[in-house]
């Protein structure tokens, strides 16, 4: 990921990101073992923390300067989330990598990623998954599941297509913010993404029919 990152970076693309915990704490582990699900989205928030340093780490061997933002303050390790000083940041040519969600239980990353590319003025969310777009049924288990190339919002949300939480989603349809959703394990899907190629599935407005 940080390659991929990098090399958009180095193209001169002003970049955020947004980064999950799920590799290292699953929220839903609460609903198994009984834990009260505020404390088991503030230990998966902190995850998030982890994962946000080693991506900064990454980066900054690259020679690609980054700094983390949470939304929880923890001043020995990274800046607290300040919006004018992201979009500072991100004019100076920096990664910023927002972690810590939204700071607060019952949102997930999704929603974080939709606020704070709401808030910096993103172009677009690039949703970075481990399938090629979104698809009408699991295609792991439905063989016959079948990709869709463009979707408008409410289609998203009447189809109850598990891509992005509804939360994000109103938030991108209120402000008109395109999603694309591609598989990130394909070596330079980000910059493809990025260039217009046609991979993934966007999602955004509806198109007028004339």
């Amino acid at each position: 990921m940080a390659d991929q990152i990098a090399e958009v970076s180095r193209a001169g693309v002003s970049i955020a990101v947004v980064v999950g915990g799920g590799n290292i704490w699953r929220g839903k582990i609460h609903e198994e073992a009984g834990m009260d699900r505020a404390t088991a989205d503030y230990m998966g928030m902190l995850a998030t923390v982890i994962n946000a340093l080693a991506l900064q780490d990454a980066l900054e061997r690259m020679g690609v300067p980054s700094r983390v933002q949470t939304a929880i303050a923890m001043h020995q390790i990274a800046e607290p989330y300040i919006r004018r000083r992201a979009i500072r940041h991100l004019e100076k040519g920096r990664i910023v990598i927002f972690a810590a969600g939204t700071g607060n239980p019952y949102f997930t990353t999704d929603t974080t990623a939709a606020l704070r590319a709401v808030e910096v003025g993103a172009e677009a969310i690039l949703k970075a998954t481990k399938v090629d777009g979104v698809y009408s049924a699991d295609p792991k288990k439905d063989p016959h599941a079948t990709r869709f190339e463009r979707l408008d919002y409410m289609e998203m949300l009447q189809r109850g297509l598990e891509v992005m939480d509804s939360t994000a989603m109103a938030l991108c349809m209120d402000n008109a913010l395109p999603v694309i959703v591609f598989d990130m394990t394909v070596p330079g899907n980000i910059r493809r993404a990025i260039w217009g190629e046609p991979i993934g599935t966007y999602v955004g407005k509806a198109l007028v029919r004339s």
